[in-house]
């Protein structure tokens, strides 16, 4: 009988725990973070452009609001899950506490499937979900962020219908607003940049130099293509880059920019010229310097782990390694900085925002991301202290250092009634 793969879910359950015996944690405590606070499932009804009725289901989980409001993103995408909603918003929950930022972890998603959507159709079901969920969120309990599928225009949306509903202008329900509705200069470009920083911390690490690494990265979307964009200016050789559709290679390098235009062109990074066509799977596989995983969870398996040829693995993506595949590659000695560290950038500038939006205070982009380099340089240099006392991959370092801070508040708050 073939052995049973862990749900999304129940992967990030077992991480949990690893952490937690690395921490001896409190056993009322561990109990506690193995649960959400609170999960909100609604039907989300709208009338489609051709007159018929589509009722979509749409999620949103605040894990733990221990630290401050939940903040998490909302997602549009067929494979949108109640257990993937949770295992991400307990995600959110760890990235926030390690990286210092005064937030609680939440998420959200409607199955869908926005490409063969109209605007108007996505129009009417982002504002029906935002009706769905509003009794949870708003600018001092639950903050929701774009992310797949969803972006600034999905965002504008939001918050104007969680305006109207109030009867007044509310900025700080969301963030990844456009900049005329109180954006932040610097939004998005977050994570890729944030996940370069941290980069640059681990190539310090080992005495590498930005200029003299070859780097693959598995997801063209807007974090991975910001992230070789700013590698490519800077020296680095970006070997590979993906899509859903494929992979593009070429092991002397190339311009990402070039092949973002034949993107734009065709739908799709395959077949650019100069370039070998290769499979998603292929380029995980490739040997290089830096693996960049910037699509989805569960890429990197047990399956797979062996054939990883990468010195460093940095996680843009949500949750790409799973438990099995990452203890195989903390055995090959395989560097990997996890997602909660790697890809802290968006909700870290999401953070600015919403401070701006409260106090309609504008930052230039440059005091962003000074303000982002400080804060993703010590969450990797607190993961890395505790790696190294502990003697535990990064990713149980990283888990260690978030759930202690998320366990002391909750000590410290202590256990209602």
């Amino acid at each position: 009988m073939p052995e049973k793969t862990l749900s999304f879910f129940e992967n990030s359950l077992t991480q949990l725990d690893n952490a937690s015996k690395v921490l001896e944690l409190d056993p009322s405590i561990h109990k506690m973070l193995k649960k959400p606070e609170r999960v909100l499932t609604v039907s989300v009804p709208i009338c489609l452009d051709d007159g018929t009725t589509e009722v979509f289901t749409g999620y949103r989980s605040q894990y733990s609001t221990a630290r401050g409001p939940a903040k998490g993103g909302i997602r549009y995408h067929p494979n949108v899950s109640l257990d993937e909603v949770i295992a991400l918003s307990m995600l959110m929950t760890w990235k926030c506490a390690l990286v210092g930022i005064p937030f609680g972890g939440g998420k959200g998603g409607v199955v869908c499937n926005p490409k063969e959507m109209s605007e108007n159709e996505l129009r009417r079901m982002t504002r029906r979900y935002t009706v769905g969920i509003l009794p949870i969120i708003g600018p001092e309990q639950d903050i929701p962020a774009p992310d797949v599928y969803t972006g600034s225009r999905e965002m504008a949306w939001i918050m104007d219908t969680y305006s109207m509903m109030k009867g007044y202008s509310v900025p700080g329900v969301v963030t990844g607003k456009p900049l005329n509705i109180g954006g932040s200069l610097g939004r998005n470009i977050a994570t890729g940049r944030g996940a370069t920083f941290v980069l640059f911390e681990a190539l310090k690490h080992f005495n590498m130099s930005p200029s003299n690494v070859t780097c693959a990265i598995q997801g063209f979307g807007n974090a991975g293509s910001v992230a070789a964009f700013f590698l490519h200016e800077i020296g680095s050789k970006v070997i590979a880059v993906s899509d859903s559709k494929g992979a593009v290679y070429n092991k002397e390098g190339f311009n990402p920019n070039k092949v973002m235009e034949h993107k734009q062109k065709t739908g799709s990074v395959v077949d650019c010229e100069g370039c070998e066509t290769i499979s998603n799977s292929e380029l995980l596989e490739l040997e290089c310097d830096v693996l960049m995983p910037a699509a989805l969870e569960n890429v990197i398996t047990k399956e797979n782990a062996t054939n990883i040829n990468a010195k460093i693995v940095i996680e843009i993506a949500n949750g790409p390694t799973s438990s099995e595949a990452d203890k195989i590659l903390y055995d090959r000695d395989v560097f990997l900085v996890p997602d909660i560290l790697a890809n802290a950038g968006g909700v870290t500038v999401s953070y600015f925002e919403w401070s701006q939006s409260l106090t309609g205070w504008l930052w230039t982009e440059e005091e962003v991301l000074t303000r982002l380099e400080k804060i993703m340089q010590q969450g990797f240099r607190d993961a890395l202290k505790v790696s190294k006392e502990k003697e535990i991959s990064m990713r149980t370092a990283s888990q260690v250092f978030a759930i202690d801070r998320v366990a002391d508040a909750i000590k410290t708050r202590g256990l209602f009634p």
